[in-house]
């Protein structure tokens, strides 16, 4: 991690801390007096950008309650459920403060350690990390895939993302612009930050259990994930389904010439077993290999469509109003008339 030509900086006049949601209910009144503490007794102002991402339960209505009775509590509801890495492009597009703190709602990451990301930012990093020392609450397969996840990735296609880290981390404001500028539609943050550069470092950190609900993050959607830093990063699948390619022909013109000497000793028929093997085996790997292909071209055919990130339906304590908010406007303004 770069340490050079760092300058040191102030406290950022604002803090904006970006919290996505989904289907909380159960957490958000155990969230909140522990982050409206850590609001009040924070040395620097905060805001907190909390991002409903669509949820079917009662969290909404429960952020915008917090957010009518603590002004510092700005609460974005999206048209629908986009995921948990559009939803936390939603809360760092509408942040505004010199630097932002992205964490999950499950206080699994404790929100003291943000003063120690604070710390680092003052010494002139732009990006500070929380790295998990234990993973409390976690079983052995989530763990051991988790270790594996980086290390592989670190390995095969971001040599820069830092190991046992997930999307607890501090960003400065121009670090910040920088990620805003891209607005790519399969997303990877963790690999996205890694990208951008500028002086990074990580701030160890024991992870705790998740306070309450279960977690969003199943087995399903890990692989999805992974599956996407993988191919957002780097064309090595398809280098690999070229090397896949030359090994099928390798084996091909091995049983070609296996062939031929059955054919010229009269013993063709033996023959048939390993042909059809082979046959079969060359075919599953060409399809595996149009697969991947196929993958990337359906990534450039998404992207090509131009179409936004998320969708905004309401807002509560921002400076613009949102749609239904302006609409309400308008028929304010029509009724005095």
């Amino acid at each position: 991690m770069t340490t050079d030509f760092l300058i040191s900086r102030p406290n950022p006049e604002l803090l904006s801390i970006v919290i996505p949601f989904y289907n909380e209910e159960e957490l958000v009144p155990l969230l909140r007096p522990e982050l409206t503490a850590f609001l009040d007794k924070s040395p620097y102002r905060c805001e907190v950008i909390a991002v409903n991402d669509g949820s079917s339960d009662r969290t909404i209505e429960l952020l915008v309650d917090w957010g009518r009775r603590d002004p510092r509590i700005k609460v974005i509801s999206l048209s629908r459920n986009f995921g948990h890495q559009y939803a936390s492009t939603a809360g760092i597009d509408h942040a505004t403060g010199d630097a932002i703190v992205l964490i999950d709602a499950d206080l699994q990451d404790p929100l003291e350690v943000i003063h120690q990301m604070v710390e680092q930012y003052r010494k002139g990093y732009d990006v500070v990390c929380g790295q998990r020392v234990t993973r409390s609450g976690e079983g052995i397969f989530k763990r051991a895939s988790a270790w594996f996840f980086y290390r592989s990735m670190r390995f095969l296609f971001l040599k820069s993302l830092p190991p046992d880290v997930g999307d607890f981390r501090l960003m400065s404001g121009r670090c910040v612009e920088s990620l805003k500028a891209m607005r790519e539609l399969h997303r990877f943050l963790r690999g996205m930050v890694a990208w951008v550069g500028y002086p990074q470092t990580c701030v160890q950190y024991e992870r705790r259990p998740r306070a309450a609900g279960k977690t969003k993050y199943p087995l399903r959607k890990m692989l999805r994930l992974a599956w996407t830093a993988a191919v957002s990063f780097s064309a090595l699948p398809l280098r690999l389904s070229f090397a896949g390619g030359g090994i099928m022909a390798l084996l091909a013109l091995e049983e070609t010439i296996r062939a031929l000497v059955a054919h010229f000793s009269g013993r063709t028929v033996e023959g048939w077993t390993s042909l059809m093997v082979v046959l079969c085996l060359s075919n599953a790997v060409l399809m595996i290999l149009v697969g991947i292909l196929g993958e990337y071209v359906g990534r450039i055919y998404e992207e090509c469509k131009g179409r936004p990130l998320y969708v905004i339906a309401d807002t509560w304590n921002l400076d613009h109003p949102s749609g239904q908010q302006r609409i309400e406007r308008s028929l304010a303004d029509a009724g005095s008339r």
